[in-house]
């Protein structure tokens, strides 16, 4: 049996203690290269989805600019982002004729997978719009058990249209978001008119 000397002993010691190192970093620098690549995986999913999305609104919003109703205007304040814009509704009939209502839309990075997020930024007394602004419509539900939820096969146009009918064919008392002002209609429809019209002279001119 050959015996190493000491200093034999001290060398392979750090031989080995190098290799082991080495391996370490080798593997460090394979794992921050997958980790790598996977971020960019992501990022470049991301961009290609806002992609997608950027192509459908250029398309979507000149059909809805062709076919908006008589009551509605749509207004970008940055032109060059068509995902973030606002709507007025201007009802001419029902409760809230006479009043300028105000709606938020941004359209998030993953349409037309998901629906646009929706929101009132007019105080107002309705049944299916909340004080603060949360709008039950069922085109803008991402699941519905009922089948009129969101799917890719609408359009601005469609989220338009709704949120137009919500001030007339779509005014609904019996599955409202808002409880207090359904009950307050159901109680008494004349001193409902009466809110709602005093809602409009002071938040909706």
């Amino acid at each position: 049996m050959c015996l190493l000397s000491p200093l034999a002993r001290l060398w392979m010691r750090r031989l080995v203690k190098a290799a082991v190192m080495l391996t370490l970093a080798s593997k460090l620098k394979r794992d921050d290269g997958l980790k790598g690549s996977r971020t960019s995986a992501t990022a470049s999913d991301s961009t290609r989805r806002v992609s997608v999305r950027d192509r459908l609104l250029v398309k979507e919003v000149a059909e809805l600019e062709a076919n908006l109703p008589c009551t509605c205007k749509v207004h970008f304040p940055d032109p060059n982002k068509l995902h973030c814009f606002q709507l007025t509704v201007s009802p001419d009939e029902g409760y809230y004729q006479g009043g300028k209502f105000q709606f938020e839309t941004e359209v998030p990075d993953a349409y037309n997978m998901v629906p646009p997020k929706v929101r009132c930024l007019t105080r107002i007394w309705h049944p299916n719009i909340t004080e603060t602004g949360e709008i039950c419509l069922s085109l803008l539900r991402e699941h519905s058990i009922d089948g009129t939820g969101w799917a890719p096969t609408r359009t601005l146009k469609d989220v338009v249209w709704g949120l137009n009918s919500l001030f007339t064919d779509l005014l609904n008392f019996d599955d409202p978001l808002n409880i207090e002002a359904a009950e307050h209609h159901l109680r008494d429809k004349e001193d409902f008119r009466n809110k709602v019209e005093d809602y409009i002279k002071r938040y909706a001119r």
